[in-house]
């Protein structure tokens, strides 16, 4: 995937203001409307500048993709950093699939589908509720295991005087409900823009996340783990000790198993009505052959076992 200098598409520099992106915006969407441009590749470029215009316009979607810093350069293979806009809070739901075929896979690994191509209509009466701002958080996969409360810092925009947005923090303290999957939604009431006149605030919701884990992947419900045993626990059976996000568990290992075994510990995933499931697969781990007594041993072990693992390849 391609990195898009969005400062350089619409031909400004990063520390325009709001109204120099406005006039880059007009000035290069009249030049290139595929109604009346005469230029090669009018469509595309048309696309593109209104791509850029998207993001600088919008003060959030800028702040953000500021954060990236100058680093990449346009058309160089780019990935977003892990949780690159972690805590980042945005205004509006998401996109219908309309507007998200409007945008490149750039604007869509950056913003993904939680939010809106265009900012609501604001009409401010007198009185008018705030708008809902969303953001994403990283929780620990212990956190959906046991529930918790953690205090988050959050960044939202503003506009300062010189007319570029500027990141503000504040801290929220969080419950993490027991129970809780990657992708739902914790609603934190009157935590989102402050309303206008009388009316109160919009909601806040947090998008959760999992932090990567050394041990555990998750799928829905589910959870899976890669558990390291020796050739003799595989071969002979055993009962060993086992990690789970919920604490240790004796594990039992069925004789004659094999690598990539998948053993399931029913409701032992993420809790829930009904709760996941915890898979074990098996990895047989080979002791080194780093010492003269090791390698004595497998050398009995060749001679005594007799074993090929290639006899139904046919060699």
């Amino acid at each position: 995937m391609e990195f898009k200098d969005y400062y350089n598409i619409l031909g400004i520099k990063r520390d325009a203001t709001q109204d120099d992106i406005k006039r880059a915006y007009r000035k290069l969407a009249r030049k290139y409307h595929p109604d009346v441009s005469k230029e090669p590749d009018a469509e595309n470029r048309f696309k593109e500048i209104g791509e850029a215009y998207e993001v600088l316009k919008d003060p959030e979607k800028r702040a953000a993709y500021d954060q990236l810093g100058c680093s990449w350069k346009s058309g160089q293979e780019f990935q977003p950093p892990p949780g690159w806009n972690q805590g980042f809070e945005f205004h509006g739901g998401g996109f219908t699939q309309a507007d998200a075929s409007k945008f490149s896979n750039f604007f869509e690994a950056l913003f993904g589908s939680r939010f809106t191509a265009n900012r609501k209509n604001r009409d401010y009466g007198f009185n008018v509720r705030g708008e809902d701002t969303h953001a994403k958080i990283f929780i620990n996969l212990e956190d959906a295991y046991h529930g918790a409360t953690r205090a988050i810092t959050l960044q939202h925009t503003e506009i300062g005087s010189d007319g570029r947005p500027q990141i503000k923090e504040r801290t929220l303290n969080v419950r993490i409900p027991k129970g809780i999957r990657q992708g739902q939604l914790i609603r934190l009431v009157g935590q989102g823009s402050p309303g206008v006149g009388q009316s109160r605030a919009g909601d806040l919701y947090l998008e959760v996340a999992f932090q990567p884990h050394p041990f555990y992947k998750v799928e829905g419900k589910d959870v899976f783990l890669e558990l390291p045993v020796t050739p003799w626990e595989a071969a002979l059976g055993t009962t060993i000790k086992a990690p789970t996000p919920a604490g240790i568990v004796d594990l039992k290992i069925p004789p004659g198993s094999q690598s990539g075994r998948k053993l399931r510990l029913k409701e032992r995933g993420i809790p829930g009505h009904p709760p996941g499931d915890l898979y074990i697969i098996l990895q047989i781990i080979l002791p080194s052959a780093d010492s003269e007594q090791a390698r004595m041993l497998y050398r009995e072990m060749e001679q005594k076992l007799a074993f090929n693992p290639r006899a139904r390849l046919g060699v």
